[in-house]
């Protein structure tokens, strides 16, 4: 910009030109000034790829006024896959920095959603991390956190929640020692303290334990009931023959 005014200054100091001329000139240097400023990259301080970020706005020299990032509340879908019974937790992070005074509210649907109407609210306040201790398969779902900053929405960020049950983690577990064991030739893999500490050899719930070790007492106790039946229905047959033996050995004599 200096180097296309100091001469115009020149000139209009010894008045070589007319104003009219001089006016001219310093419009034509004024748009190529501008033309190649546009073309200069300008520092952003917008983070994609979601949210209302204030402090990232931009002045625009062209149009006088403050450009927004122009990125939409709402942030792509985020998986999530945990197993039963085993902890999760979903935290509301974003990129760009956040007012201190910030509202946070969670909300949940059963299905995979983006929808306003299907979510409901479960918890409101300034808590960016939400927990579940113990997942299990009523917790799958889609989940929500939408901060407010004055009343104002400023981000929605979206997580999906599988839980696979324990079950199919089961069987997946002992599917994969089975293909190992054909690997190594049809030896079983050595057991370390880690698989020993790992899902494989983890008890089943409770409930589980109850059913089976109640199953197990009954069929004894079947067992038991059949053998007692069989040895008093066998006893009577004994007597029987043994006196038919004696009455024989009677008449032979």
């Amino acid at each position: 910009m200096v180097a296309q005014i100091m001469p115009l200054l020149e000139e209009f100091d010894q008045k070589t030109h007319s104003e009219t001329v001089y006016k001219v000139r310093l419009m034509a240097a004024a748009e190529n000034f501008t033309a190649h400023a546009s073309k200069v990259p300008r520092a952003s301080g917008c983070f994609p790829p979601c949210g209302f970020q204030v402090e990232g706005s931009v002045y625009n020299c062209r149009s006088c006024q403050y450009d927004s990032c122009e990125y939409p509340l709402d942030c792509p879908v985020k998986e999530v896959v945990v197993g039963e019974n085993n902890r999760t937790q979903m935290r509301c992070d974003v990129l760009f920095p956040l007012p201190g005074d910030i509202e946070v509210v969670w909300r949940y649907a059963e299905t995979e959603t983006q929808l306003l109407e299907l979510l409901k609210e479960v918890t409101m306040g300034a808590d960016l991390l939400y927990s579940i201790p113990s997942a299990s398969p009523q917790h799958a779902g889609t989940y929500q956190c939408e901060i407010f900053t004055e009343g104002r929405s400023i981000v929605r960020q979206y997580f999906y929640l599988t839980v696979i049950p324990q079950t199919v983690i089961g069987h997946s577990e002992l599917q994969s020692l089975f293909d190992q064991t054909l690997v190594s030739g049809g030896q079983s893999p050595q057991v370390t303290p880690d698989l020993w500490e790992g899902s494989l050899l983890r008890l089943p719930p409770p409930s589980l334990l109850t059913v089976c070790l109640s199953g197990l007492l009954l069929l004894l106790l079947f067992s038991l009931g059949s053998l007692f039946w069989w040895s008093f229905q066998r006893d009577p047959i004994q007597s029987k023959d043994s006196r038919g033996m004696q009455g024989e050995k009677y008449v032979f004599l």
